[in-house]
């Protein structure tokens, strides 16, 4: 069989490609689908979800790479000519259904892709394919908004796919003609009786399957955008309400709430939406050595954590229907190298400490978080991470190792504040 194509039928590349990527659709579409309904109540529940995402996720790179190759290829060998030629409505329509799966089939995986690179990804995607993506940035908008394309774009590859193979057995069954044959593995090429004209490739195809994604994809990211709380967007932090306004206070204006944690070996992040924070800060410490003080509020409500949000909102973690908020309350001082009780202001280059604690899931538990800060002009920029021990919380306690879900949690927060009362512009 000639690898290349002829005016009268496919070469063995383009059926090698064609079958090859058939393949991989067929067994990454039930894939998700079960993955997606597959249940995490359990560490061993949790691992075979995991396991089904990453397989389905890996066909679905390998997929995206393929359909790559099978256009490249399909663009630079002749067309076989269509058996009926006279009826032109039914050939463009064929086209057009042609185009519209080889879009999905670069579409779909892609989209996945970014919405994986987005959320930091549970469940890897195996080797040789990476993790993220160039110019993808880790976003929970970015991953929400991909998230809703893919699903989308999954409906529109399933639909393309289903008149494919309607129109192939229509070929085989009703007009009974070689059509279906031309793609079948081991059949040769027929010789044409006369010569037959090379086929010219019609834009009209291809670019309304571009338009039927772009106008798809664009509403899908304008509704997946305009359907959040926009009081409570990702990684933004409410401004809080001070208890009354002096010299010391400060208005937060920005900020950002993130946590992340080992799953199946790798880190994901999750965000807090929300977070009220009541801070009181003095460059110069009081007599105890204590700058100030900060009490914050967090809604678990507003957690999100990739595909696993609502087991981590669950019972068995965060336990948002009977603990709705966390709440951290410390003092804040210099910290250990430099300031203190010695009266200087500041610490180690900026360094300060919240000593206070972590009442999370229904416990209290002592924590420290080491935080910078600079203050120019009355507006102070901060930020700060502290690792702590899920079991102090009493989080996961039927996932009692680390290969599913690891003890060390990582808290990172920033945020923006500018100073209020008495003390404003000062």
């Amino acid at each position: 069989m000639p690898a290349h194509n002829t005016t009268t039928g496919y070469g063995a590349v383009s059926k090698a490609l064609h079958w090859a990527i058939a393949a991989l659709v067929l067994t990454m579409i039930p894939l998700g689908l079960v993955a997606v309904e597959w249940r995490y109540d359990t560490s061993d529940a949790l691992a075979t979800k995991a396991l089904l995402f990453s397989i389905h996720k890996t066909l679905g790179v390998a997929v995206f790479f393929l359909a790559l190759v099978r256009i490249g290829w399909m663009l630079g060998q002749p067309r076989p000519v269509p058996l009926r030629p006279e009826r032109r409505l039914e050939t463009a329509l064929a086209e057009g259904v042609h185009w519209l799966l080889y879009v999905s089939l670069v579409a779909v995986p892609l989209s996945g892709w970014v919405q994986h690179a987005a959320a930091a990804g549970f469940a890897p995607i195996w080797w040789p394919f990476a993790q993220t993506l160039p110019f993808v940035p880790r976003s929970a908008d970015v991953a929400a908004a991909a998230g809703a394309v893919h699903a989308t774009f999954t409906k529109l590859l399933m639909a393309a796919l289903a008149l494919h193979v309607a129109g192939a057995l229509k070929h085989h069954l009703v007009d009974r003609d070689g059509t279906l044959a031309r793609m079948l593995p081991g059949r040769l090429a027929s010789a044409a009786t006369a010569p037959v004209p090379v086929q010219r490739r019609a834009l009209a195809p291809v670019l309304g399957a571009l338009v039927v994604y772009g106008l798809v994809g664009g509403a899908v990211v304008t509704l997946a955008q305009g359907g959040g709380d926009t009081d409570a967007r990702p990684g933004v932090a409410l401004p809080a309400t001070p208890v009354a306004a002096t010299s010391s206070s400060w208005i937060v204006e920005s900020g950002e709430l993130t946590f992340t944690v080992r799953q199946m070996g790798s880190p994901v992040t999750g965000r807090f939406a929300r977070f009220d924070a009541d801070i009181a800060f003095e460059e110069t410490p009081d007599a105890d050595g204590r700058h100030g003080f900060v009490t914050v509020a967090i809604p678990i409500a507003s957690m999100t954590l990739g595909s696993v949000t609502e087991q981590a909102r669950g019972p068995e973690f965060f336990d948002a229907e009977s603990h709705p908020a966390a709440r951290f309350a410390a003092d804040i001082v210099a910290a250990e190298k430099g300031g203190g009780e010695g009266g200087e202001a500041g610490g180690e280059e900026g360094g300060y400490r919240a000593q206070g604690t972590l009442a999370l899931a229904g416990a209290e538990v002592p924590v420290a978080l080491p935080f910078t800060l600079d203050i120019v002009d009355g507006v102070a920029t901060a930020s700060g991470t502290v690792t702590v021990d899920r079991r102090d919380f009493g989080m996961g306690e039927s996932y009692p190792d680390e290969a599913t879900v690891g003890f060390s949690v990582e808290i990172g927060v920033s945020l923006t504040a500018r100073r209020g009362g008495a003390g404003e512009g000062a």
